[in-house]
């Protein structure tokens, strides 16, 4: 049975087939070549969707287009402009920082990728910046959006694995500020050896004017995650608040989401809820046969007697997921693999916390190399380009994720600390 659906999946992958209906249709086939009852699949796909932690998922999706539509992505460009614009390369460096703040609401990099770069991709190009490099530069800060708490992929790995939530997001932080920070680093000093970006300050506005504007933007994320960690609502009604104060904020005080609008903001936030809630119930239902077969644990004893030390386990998973993630969907990859690998790594002593941070910036790291990165063809839609003229600026932004992702991996505190202190016993 594992043969069948394993072999039908790559099959499906190597038709082009999308990922959802290539999981479903092997699930499918795996079910018949075991003569179980098809009724199995009905109940094991409701299984999977059927979570309460879930429910934060619409929710986010649906705050981060109230936002783009509302006009605090915009606000929030100005607010970050008006912190590391001034230098040269500021406005490569205003682009990371505002997916950084903008992540600490949206909780997907798809969303942060059109929300901010339909703002910054036009005006990197016209400050002289390479339309391909600007792309390249919001695909990469975007994955930030599931790095940075609160973060859709670390629901589900939460969800998977039966880890607490709220560890996984406090834990985020720590990660998601070190790739932030290098990331920055990085575009200035690159910058600086292309001689570009010298007027990046010209209409920046004065920090405290910027920060006025973008005041209640600004509350947003202040709102959502010291709600979280301070005990008020869960990360799944913490999803509801982000819906409800960035509609708000767009109708009330900024008054750019008019009532014809709602409809369009409404239909393309269930589209993308459908889609990703389409993945999750296959995928469940691939897990489970997966696991009624015995699959994980043979995997565990094989990595176990392979992958003798956890250094040298927690190397060989990088690895392994780096190539799963260019071809496999994120939330999909997590679904299947989490309920594997996570025993194991409790089994080498590894904090079943820092592994999730270690799954999800590996796998986020999926949405922007080919051939199935989505934030790079969502980024190029906006900047309106093919994706072969990405690649080749895209390379650079990859090595300093793959490095920050090496540093994450031998250093938990990086991840742990903050965890520890919050959740301190």
């Amino acid at each position: 049975m594992s043969t069948i659906m394993l072999g039908t999946m790559v099959l499906c992958f190597a038709l082009t087939i999308s990922v959802a209906v290539s999981i479903g249709l092997a699930a499918i086939l795996g079910i018949q070549a075991s003569n179980a009852h098809m009724l199995i699949s009905v109940k094991e796909m409701f299984n999977s969707i059927n979570k309460f932690p879930l429910a934060a998922i619409p929710f986010f999706i649906l705050a981060g287009n109230l936002m783009e539509t509302g006009g605090i992505s915009r606000r929030l460009v100005e607010f970050a402009k008006s912190i590391v614009g001034g230098v040269q390369g500021g406005l490569p460096m205003t682009c990371v920082l505002t997916c950084m703040i903008f992540a600490a609401v949206s909780g997907s990099s798809v969303a942060t990728t059109f929300a901010i770069g339909a703002i910054l991709i036009p005006a990197l190009i016209k400050h002289g910046y390479p339309t391909e490099y600007a792309a390249a530069l919001q695909a990469t800060s975007a994955e930030l959006g599931v790095i940075i708490p609160p973060s859709i992929p670390m629901i589900l790995y939460g969800v998977s694995a039966e880890v607490s939530i709220g560890e996984l997001f406090i834990a985020g932080v720590g990660p998601g500020i070190l790739i932030g920070v290098a990331l920055m680093a990085f575009v200035h000093i690159y910058c600086r050896i292309k001689g570009w970006g010298k007027a990046d300050g010209d209409g920046r506005l004065p920090f405290g004017k910027a920060t006025l504007q973008a005041g209640w933007a600004l509350l947003m994320p202040v709102i959502i995650l010291g709600g979280i960690y301070g005990g008020i609502f869960t990360p799944t009604e913490a999803s509801a608040v982000a819906v409800l104060y960035a509609l708000i904020i767009g109708v009330v005080i900024y008054r750019e989401i008019q009532v014809p609008d709602l409809w369009n903001i409404l239909r393309k936030s269930v589209i993308s809820s459908a889609v990703i809630m389409f993945i999750i119930a296959n995928a469940g239902l691939f897990a489970f046969l997966l696991t009624r077969a015995g699959v994980p644990d043979a995997i565990g004893r094989w990595l176990e007697a392979v992958l003798q030390s956890p250094a040298l386990f927690l190397l060989g998973v990088n690895a392994a997921l780096f190539v799963i993630g260019m071809f496999i969907e994120t939330s999909a990859a997590i679904i299947v693999l989490a309920p594997i690998l996570a025993p194991v790594a409790m089994h080498f002593g590894i904090d079943p916390v820092h592994f999730g941070m270690i799954m999800v910036v590996n796998l986020a790291l999926g949405m922007i190399t080919p051939p199935f990165g989505v934030n790079l063809f969502a980024a190029c839609t906006v900047a309106r380009i093919s994706l072969d003229r990405i690649i080749p600026r895209l390379l650079p932004f990859v090595a300093v994720v793959l490095a920050c992702l090496m540093v994450i991996t031998y250093m938990p505190w990086i991840s742990l600390t903050l965890r520890d202190l919050v959740y301190a016993k």
